[in-house]
């Protein structure tokens, strides 16, 4: 079947520059957007609690602009000054350039794939000499700790935010030909918003190993999966799928 239609379970994008809108622009696809899940701070006395001490690590893994907000907002509840040597290493070059609203941006401390590097585990296993914090909510779907244990890179992991299901209620249905996930807590907030789904003809896109399982576990079909080889971001991934049933 064709798709007309994708519900990206994500907020709608502040600028125009989404890749996102050049698959409604290209295949002529309705786009909506939707945050499904919501962002809780944790305060920085349960991050002590964590025993984590930001001065005693090198650099900072980040994979979202939340994880760099909160990474901030906890160093200032914890009185601690961020080193000026510290290093930040991010999953794209637009989560890098959103730190320059909180550090003097240099390119000698800001790392993002790009070139041979062509993902963060490359960037990641290129400097193993590091002491990373890697920032996260307290649902994670991401394969980094993985790969840190790996390569037995040093690494702590920090708590800074939850997430907590976003009320679904103004949407009258989810009858999308496409529903493209980010966490596992997408599909919680799914079921909870809506506990009679049935997937049927709906496409579901997954990304990221936890969320795949999270996916299959809630006995959905899981039909377009990201990152993969071809397809590392969720754009490609969905671009991939339009392109080949669009043509039929």
């Amino acid at each position: 079947m064709k798709v007309k239609s994708i519900l990206i379970s994500q907020p709608e994008p502040q600028n125009a520059r989404s890749p996102y809108y050049d698959i409604s622009d290209k295949y002529g696809v309705r786009l909506m957007f939707r945050q499904f899940i919501q962002v809780e701070t944790v305060p920085g006395r349960e991050v002590r609690r964590q025993k984590v001490n930001i001065p005693d690590y090198t650099a900072v893994i980040i994979t979202s602009r939340t994880a760099i907000e909160n990474f901030f907002r906890v160093a200032e509840e914890m009185r601690v000054e961020v080193s000026q040597d510290m290093k930040y290493f991010c999953v794209s070059e637009a989560i890098a350039l959103y730190l320059q609203k909180f550090i003097t941006y240099r390119k000698r401390k800001v790392f993002f794939p790009k070139g041979k590097e062509k993902t963060i585990y490359d960037l990641l296993t290129k400097h193993k000499n590091e002491k990373y914090l890697f920032l996260r909510s307290d649902v994670s779907n991401s394969d980094i700790p993985d790969h840190l244990d790996k390569y037995n890179i040093t690494y702590k992991e920090a708590v800074l935010y939850r997430t907590v299901c976003s009320d679904l209620s103004d949407l009258a249905d989810v009858n999308f030909d496409i529903i493209a996930f980010f966490s596992p807590s997408g599909i919680k907030s799914l079921f909870e918003n809506f506990p009679d789904f049935k997937q049927n003809n709906t496409r579901i896109a997954a990304f990221g190993s936890s969320t795949k399982e999270a996916v299959e576990n809630a006995g959905l079909r899981l039909d377009i999966e990201a990152p993969t080889p071809q397809a590392p971001s969720m754009k490609m991934a969905l671009e991939n799928y339009i392109r080949e049933v669009n043509k039929k």
